[in-house]
């Protein structure tokens, strides 16, 4: 169950961190309760798992979720650049955080 709880705030880490770029220094509304509301969910999942899921594995794998599709947000519907290595680093990425799954 951590480790699903853990997956899910990684996702809610992606969705703070667009709609604190969208809520343009907190002055637009909706963005900024997106943010309010997924940063305290996020960190209530991270902390969640931390309970059973060591610290430094659990934050590793929570950041990279988090980065990972943040990321791809930006490449997808941000526009932002999208190239070859950008897409083998989060795969890269994505690939390291499912090894610390296993090796936990």
């Amino acid at each position: 169950m951590s480790w699903i709880v853990l997956i899910f705030s990684g996702m809610l880490e992606a969705v703070w961190a667009v709609s604190l770029g969208k809520s343009e220094g907190f002055t637009k509304l909706w963005p900024t309760v997106f943010f309010g509301v997924a940063i305290v969910m996020s960190m209530l999942g991270l902390a969640y798992a931390m309970r059973e899921i060591s610290i430094g594995t659990a934050y590793a794998v929570w950041v990279g979720i988090g980065a990972a599709l943040t990321v791809a947000y930006g490449m997808f519907f941000g526009g932002e650049s999208i190239s070859l290595l950008k897409i083998l680093l989060l795969t890269g990425l994505i690939g390291c955080v499912v090894g610390l799954k296993f090796v936990e």
